[in-house]
């Protein structure tokens, strides 16, 4: 396969910040776009180019692999994981009394020998005759973005990956940074190896309402100053639908109520739940009449 070189494609050196990359692609994208090259074979070959281009510099890891291998950098997961699977061979072979070299995973091999023992020579052979060896594909790594409500109960998602569709469901409680595996859902296998897995990570948006701290929900509710100050009920709104709480006589600005069971899904276990705290907040009346101003001024003086 003939070599392209995503710098040169994007018109950028090696040394270019994330920013230069982003903006060349977007100069470039404008340019080259189908819509524009409707019957423009080579500006249609450029622009997928372009994307390919971008995809990998665009991304930091795809980036550094591509710098260090090159055209074959989609392969270096396999490598480093070949690499660690030879030397695990030779410290069991040298534990039992042989030799090896463990300067390197390939006994000195370099990467483009690497490539050779994957696809071998001559009719499919390795070097040295044997069949081309097997190795496991790449991990995928993918966000899945939920809000606070959407991580309160189970329910079901949809990934386009590689334009396939993947169901996954998302069980109740799943917190913010926590990694979901699906095995099997990575990047294909060499040689017929097995395929490698598909990493998710949930991020959970914060919530303008509701603050979750573990299994416990935080929520701000304003009561008037009769109810702080009697005593009496309020209904709230909770993640899982309205509830009457009942408020003590002599409530402070910033006291808090606490609900037993009412907070979060505790992830993967059914039917426990953190608690909620309702904080409240008293508002001041600022329409008295003169009447209840006298009450006041009453009650002052006592």
């Amino acid at each position: 396969m003939e070599f392209v070189d995503y710098y040169t494609v994007l018109g950028v050196p090696k040394t270019a910040s994330d920013e230069d990359i982003k903006k060349a692609y977007r100069k470039l994208a404008r340019k080259l776009h189908p819509d524009l090259n409707p019957n423009d074979a080579e500006a249609q070959k450029k622009f997928q180019q372009l994307n390919e281009a971008n995809e990998v510099l665009s991304d930091p890891e795809k980036r550094k692999k591509y710098d260090q291998y090159g055209k074959d950098w989609a392969y270096a997961d396999q490598y480093e994981q070949a690499k660690q699977q030879r030397q695990q061979q030779a410290r069991q072979h040298a534990g039992t009394g042989g030799e090896y070299d463990f300067s390197d995973g390939f006994g000195g091999a370099d990467f483009s020998d690497f490539l050779s023992s994957m696809f071998g020579q001559e009719g499919g052979r390795t070097r040295t005759g044997g069949r081309p060896a097997k190795f496991r594909g790449s991990d995928y790594q993918a966000e899945l973005h939920l809000s606070l409500r959407d991580a309160y109960t189970t329910h079901k998602q949809t990934l386009t990956l590689d334009g396939q569709q993947i169901g996954i469901t998302i069980k109740a409680g799943v917190e913010n940074g926590q990694k979901i595996k699906l095995a099997g859902y990575g990047g294909p296998g060499v040689n017929g190896g097995p395929k490698g897995d598909l990493y998710i990570t949930i991020l959970v948006a914060d919530d303008d309402r509701y603050k979750r701290k573990g299994h416990d929900v935080y929520v701000e509710e304003e009561i008037d100053l009769y109810t702080a100050v009697l005593g009496g009920e309020k209904v709230i709104e909770t993640l899982n639908g309205k509830v009457k709480i009942p408020v003590a006589a002599g409530t402070q600005n910033g006291g808090k109520s606490r609900l037993k069971g009412k907070g979060f899904p505790v992830y993967n276990q059914e039917g426990a739940f953190g608690d909620l705290y309702v904080q409240w907040q008293v508002k001041i009346p600022t329409d008295l009449t003169d009447e209840q101003k006298e009450l006041f001024r009453k009650l002052a003086n006592r």
